[in-house]
């Protein structure tokens, strides 16, 4: 290495579970204090960065020090946007109540939303995060199917509830699963089953979900849903051989089971398409959104057809106090306005493609990148010891969002084995914020 690391734990991401690893940080006392009051108290960094302010792709700590936000997808257009903060505070002052009266903006909110989707994806369910999102969908997609499975990826995180930590198989084994759901190797085609010097890759690992489907049948559990986001977040930010959705898609709805695209991460621009979906030339019965359809408010949603939502509701009460109350849909509106306004998705995908060529120079030089890959303004470099046994640099991507942090920038880390970089800033970065990244990466980088 080029400057000297402290090594830290195996932890997920960024994050530390050992309390003890704080003792010499600045902000100790409030360290303890937060310990103290607040439950499962995981922080990042072993010197945790208090941050007191947010300005576009900027985060400022106590001390004023400025900090490039390369990690953070839920201001998606840019920390304390004043038109986000605006419309929050002047619907605010005027009326928040449930969905249960009737308010305009709900309406032109999901009008407005639901007329960026792909035609008939035109029905929308308010909730307040991704998990409610997902589990709705999932409960919807079992009311209308009558079956109870679930197929993922491995290593997928999809939320917090119940079920759906039931689904997020990142922290799980599979003979410690519930029998109504099945994980299936995503398509990893660098260091997966099937690899990019292969033919017929997006067929290879579609045909994974054979099985999957064959055994939730045995089971007796039958298919209710494939649930995936598009660029496989916590497996290291995947590109999907292109015909993969397409193949998936087919084989579920032969199974009878809907096809649910968690859009929480790639939706809203994140991948130079308004949706991650649209990578890969499909349209999902179910579209779950999250995290940043509020730019930091909570607001999420379900979108779906009228004949699956009409289906739902046949059986179904689903009301939701606070989804789709009127802040929060006045809220949404400004984000949807500002990235059509503000050219955000074109900026994802010229930004995200300056981006791209600028960690490819990188890995020409720094032979510890084994792999450079994403969509848009989400891109993750793999991080190996040899290029030919692609073993993991585990314990040198453990140091590096520690040592970036000291040098202005806060990034995170992904992967199965956590030695994937993954760069997720808002999406109003520009290309010089870009620039100040890669120049950063090529210092600290062996």
């Amino acid at each position: 290495m080029k400057k000297s690391f402290v090594e830290r734990p195996p932890s997920l991401g960024a994050t530390h579970t050992d309390h003890s690893e704080y003792q010499k940080a600045k902000n100790i006392e409030l360290i303890k204090d937060r310990q103290r009051h607040l439950g499962n108290s995981i922080l990042f960094y072993h010197d945790p960065v208090q941050l007191v302010r947010g300005e576009g792709v900027w985060l400022f700590d106590e001390s004023g020090r400025a900090y490039l936000d390369c990690y953070n997808n839920v201001p998606s257009v840019g920390h304390c946007n004043p038109r986000v903060v605006k419309a929050l505070a002047d619907q605010a002052r005027q009326l928040n109540t449930h969905t249960r009266y009737l308010h305009k903006s709900v309406v032109e909110y999901a009008k407005k939303l639901s007329g960026l989707m792909p035609r008939n994806l035109d029905v929308c369910m308010f909730v307040c995060t991704g998990t409610e999102a997902n589990e709705l969908a999932m409960r919807i997609a079992r009311a209308v199917t009558g079956h109870k499975g679930a197929i993922v990826m491995e290593y997928s995180y999809h939320g917090n509830s119940t079920l759906i930590s039931e689904m997020s198989t990142f922290d799980s084994c599979p003979n410690t699963r519930p029998a109504h759901v099945i994980a299936v190797e995503p398509p990893n085609t660098y260091r997966g089953p099937f690899r990019a010097n292969e033919s017929s890759l997006g067929e290879k690992y579609a045909n994974l979900v054979d099985d999957a489907i064959a055994e939730l049948d045995a089971r007796g559990q039958k298919t209710a849903a494939f649930m995936c986001d598009a660029i496989f977040d916590s497996q290291g930010g995947l590109e999907a051989p292109h015909d993969y959705f397409q193949l998936v898609y087919e084989k579920v709805r032969a199974a009878g089971g809907l096809c649910i695209a968690d859009e929480v991460q790639p939706g809203l621009g994140r991948t130079g398409n308004m949706w991650g979906f649209q990578n890969y030339d499909v349209v999902p019965d179910i579209v779950t959104l999250g995290k940043p359809m509020g730019n930091g408010h909570p607001v999420a949603a379900v979108v779906t057809t009228p004949e699956i939502a009409e289906s739902f509701a046949a059986s179904n009460i689903y009301f939701n106090t606070f989804g789709g109350n009127p802040v929060s849909a006045e809220v949404g509106m400004a984000v949807l306005d500002i990235i059509v306004d503000d050219a955000l998705v074109e900026n994802a995908k010229s930004t995200g493609a300056h981006l791209r060529k600028g960690l490819e120079e990188l890995a020409s030089r720094h032979p510890i990148i084994g792999n450079v890959r994403g969509l848009g303004l989400y891109q993750a470099i793999e991080l190996v010891l040899d290029h030919d046994t692609k073993e993991p640099a585990v314990s040198v991507a453990r140091q590096l969002p520690d040592a970036m942090k000291e040098e202005g920038i806060l990034i995170g880390l992904a992967g199965r084995v956590g030695n994937v970089l993954k760069i997720r800033p808002p999406l109003v970065f520009s290309k010089e914020n870009a620039n100040q990244l890669l120049a950063v990466l090529d210092r600290i980088l062996p």
